[in-house]
């Protein structure tokens, strides 16, 4: 393996100063896709500017909506049961990355920084209309996590440049969110797909009516007809895919057909329809393009459907 100096700053000045004075340097929080390319000698840095000890680096704040620090892990956003509550697609993406021993050390914003089209948090991100948290030699800045995303693998990180967190607004009691992973395997995998969800909804009818409709292991179709029937109504909506296209990104159309609208097996066949002709999924060895485009049909209902139930029923998180 190449040799480098390991740099374990206390402060974020300090790691940016380091940056801009070592050459052939990298920064690095929990290691896990940094290391990989070191062994397999895709890059050789000369320096290693560790990020763990840095205050504030790791924490979560709950208060105009919710902070969290660029080296919270996945572990310790599974682990908060705020976030479990009111930020229910970001618990359900970061429960499944990798393998408990991953997500005790990688880091959301490690997760983010790759811009892979696979990236588990993005899309919950995404649709939670995160922002990102930046500093660097220039100062402080912050924006749209859609934003940040370039493309394949780049993101809007000038040099010297590290992310710090994400901000999140604050949601009412009447929004929830879901993620759904699609692999080939119940166990440790990419996702073929991924997609998230956040809705805002509005009972015209009775609550109690569209609690009981999904209080059945009836089909979709039954569930839906009877929360048409108390005039279930998005208000608003949020809906982003993972591995459709070069990076995540939100399906604009179907969230606009969707939005306003009294909830129906008739709207929700459109929205899928929207949704995966959005898409511009491609073959690859875990899935074909038209296999992904059905499964959007499928999950976008799905989650829809899971984040409807969860305002409904938040005491029953699925």
């Amino acid at each position: 393996m190449t040799r480098f100096e390991y740099h374990k700053p206390h402060t974020i000045k300090e790691a940016i100063g380091l940056m801009e004075s070592l050459e052939n340097a990298k920064f690095i929080a929990g290691g896990t896709d940094v290391m990989v390319l070191i062994k397999r000698k895709k890059i050789a840095p000369a320096h290693l500017i560790s990020l763990r000890n840095i205050n504030d680096f790791s924490s979560i704040d709950i208060g105009d909506g919710l902070q969290i620090g660029g080296g919270v892990t996945h572990s310790d956003i599974v682990a908060n049961e705020f976030i479990q509550k009111r930020y229910s697609a970001l618990t359900d993406a970061a429960g499944k990355v990798g393998s408990r021993q991953i997500r005790n050390v990688a880091t959301v914003s490690g997760n983010i920084c790759n811009a892979a089209p696979s990236a588990d948090t993005a899309c919950p991100l995404l649709v939670l209309d995160a922002d990102v948290k930046i500093a660097g030699p220039k100062g402080e800045r912050q924006i749209p996590l859609d934003d940040f995303f370039l493309g394949a693998g780049r993101v809007d990180l000038g040099p010297g440049e590290v992310v710090t967190g994400f901000h999140l607004p604050p949601f009412g009691l009447n929004t929830g969110s879901a993620y759904i992973k699609h692999t080939r395997r119940q166990a440790m995998d990419l996702p073929m797909v991924g997609i998230a969800v956040r809705v805002t909804i509005r009972i015209g009818g009775s609550e109690i009516g569209c609690k009981d409709a999904f209080c059945t292991i009836d089909s979709i179709s039954n569930i839906l007809r009877r929360l048409e029937d108390e005039e279930l109504r998005c208000e608003d909506v949020r809906i982003a895919m993972g591995v459709v296209a070069p990076r995540p990104v939100r399906t604009r159309k179907a969230e606009a057909a969707l939005r306003g609208k009294v909830i129906s097996e008739a709207l929700f066949e459109e929205i899928a329809e929207i949704a995966a002709a959005e898409a511009q999924p491609r073959d690859s060895i875990r899935g074909e393009a038209w296999y992904r485009r059905e499964m959007v049909k499928v999950l976008t209902k799905r989650a829809i459907l899971i984040s409807v139930d969860r305002v409904l029923r938040p005491d029953d998180m699925i």
